[in-house]
C-alpha cells in the first residue's frame, strides 16, 4: 500500500544533476575529500545578494563521502569549511522523497558550509522500504557522521533541516538526538519546508508527548508555498502550533509567487532545489532567513533575529525588486491557518495514512 502511494511522487522530485568540478584525493579513513565548485545558473532578473545574510561566505567548500550504513551503494556526503581547525555547529538535513542525489540541494550544502557551517546530507531508498526504514537510514547515516567526524561536527550546536518527507522525518530525527544523544546543548533549531506527514520512530512516545517536550532552546522556522499542490499545509499547521516552542522563537512563514520582468517565481512544491537553476526564491526565501536563524542560533547574534525570527518584521518579509517591480511580501505569522480546502493537495492531512488526523483542524 504504502509502495502505491508513494510511487506517483518520484515523478515530482526528478533529480537534475547540478554541474560541478572537483579535486579528489583520499584521507587517513579512506573517506574521499573534494573540493566541490558547483556551477549553478541563476534565473530571473533579480540577482543573489551580494552582501548580508543569503550571501555567499568567505570559506571555500571541502566534501566527504563515506559509505552509508542502511542504503547499499550510496555515501553520506559532509560538506564544510575547507581549513578549519575545530569542530563547527551542523546542520543534518533530511532530502524531501526521491531527493536522493546530493545534487539536488547541492548549492544549499555549499551556502552552508561557505558561511562556515558543516551540513550531513544521507540519501535514503525511495522505494520498497518503509517509513521507518527511511528514518533509520537518516538517523544511522547522521550518527556515523558525528561519531567518525568529531573534529568536523560539533553536536553541541545543531540544526535539524528537511523538506517534504524530509520536514516530516525532521520533526522525530530532531527530537531523537535532543533527548537520546544530547544534541545541541548550546543551540539547537528547526527549519521545515513543505513538510509531510509526521511519524515517531523507535520511541515509546507519540508524537504529540514529542511535540509537548521539546528541549527549552530549540527554535524553528516553517515554510510552506502557496503553489505547492502536494503536501496540505495543515500537517506544517499541526506541528507548528503544537509543539512547544515558544511564539517569540518560532515563526510560520508563507510564500506567494511573484512576476517580475515578465519572469515567473514559482513558489511550488519543488522549491528549494538547484536542478541546475536557482532563483532570488531561494536566496532571499530559503537561504536568507538560514542564514540568520544560524547566525542567531550558532553565534547568539541578537539583530540576525530580526531576520530570522522577526515575527513579521519588515527585515524578514520584505523581498528584493527590479525595475520597480517587487516580489510578493513574505507573509509570517504565530497563527497558521489554512488558506484552500484539503481536496487540493495530493497529500492530505484528513488522511489515514497521517498518524495525526486528529489535529487537522
Amino acid at each position: 500500500m504504502k509502495k502505491i502511494l508513494y510511487s506517483w511522487i518520484i515523478m515530482v522530485f526528478i533529480t537534475a544533476s547540478a554541474c560541478s568540478q572537483s579535486s579528489d584525493n583520499t584521507d587517513n579513513d579512506g573517506a574521499t575529500l573534494s573540493k566541490t565548485d558547483s556551477v549553478i545558473s541563476l534565473r530571473g532578473p533579480i540577482q543573489k545578494p551580494t552582501s548580508g545574510y543569503g550571501s555567499d561566505g568567505s570559506y571555500e567548500v571541502a566534501e566527504i563521502n563515506f559509505d552509508n550504513p542502511q542504503y547499499e551503494g550510496t555515501q553520506v556526503s559532509i560538506f564544510y569549511p575547507q581549513g578549519i581547525t575545530s569542530p563547527r555547529p551542523t546542520i543534518f538535513f533530511s532530502h524531501p522523497y526521491g531527493g536522493e542525489e546530493k545534487s539536488y540541494n547541492i548549492e544549499l550544502y555549499n551556502f552552508i558550509a561557505k558561511k562556515g557551517f558543516v551540513v550531513v546530507f544521507v540519501p535514503y531508498r525511495t522505494i520498497d522500504v518503509s517509513v521507518d526504514h527511511r528514518y533509520q537510514t537518516l538517523w544511522e547515516g547522521f550518527v556515523k557522521a558525528a561519531t567518525d567526524y568529531p573534529n568536523i561536527i560539533d553536536t553541541q550546536k545543531v540544526g535539524f533541516m528537511g523538506h517534504s518527507f524530509g520536514g516530516g522525518a525532521s520533526i522525530d530525527l530532531a527530537y531523537k538526538a535532543f533527548t537520546e544523544k544530547g544534541w545541541g546543548q548550546n543551540a539547537r533549531f528547526l527549519f521545515t519546508m513543505a513538510p509531510w506527514y509526521a511519524f515517531n520512530w523507535n520511541s515509546t512516545q507519540t508524537t504529540q508527548q514529542q511535540l509537548l517536550s521539546f528541549p527549552a532552546n530549540t527554535k524553528m522556522i516553517t515554510q510552506v508555498y502557496d503553489e505547492d499542490d502536494v503536501n496540505d499545509h495543515r500537517m506544517a499547521i499541526d506541528i507548528f502550533k503544537n509543539i512547544n516552542i515558544p511564539n517569540s522563537e518560532k515563526d510560520f512563514i508563507y510564500f506567494k509567487s511573484s512576476t517580475v520582468n515578465g519572469y515567473d517565481y514559482v513558489t511550488d512544491h519543488a522549491m528549494p532545489s538547484s536542478r541546475t537553476v536557482l532563483d532570488a526564491l531561494d536566496y532571499y526565501g530559503v537561504y536568507r532567513l538560514l542564514d540568520a536563524m544560524m547566525d542567531y542560533s550558532f553565534n547568539g547574534n541578537a539583530s540576525a533575529k530580526n531576520v530570522a525570527l522577526g515575527n513579521g518584521s519588515t527585515a524578514q518579509i520584505t523581498m528584493p525588486s527590479y525595475n520597480g517591480q517587487s516580489m510578493a511580501p513574505l507573509e509570517v505569522t504565530d497563527n497558521p491557518t489554512p488558506k484552500y480546502f484539503q481536496i487540493k493537495y495530493q497529500f492530505r492531512c484528513g488522511n489515514s495514512t497521517n498518524p495525526r488526523t486528529a489535529y487537522c483542524n
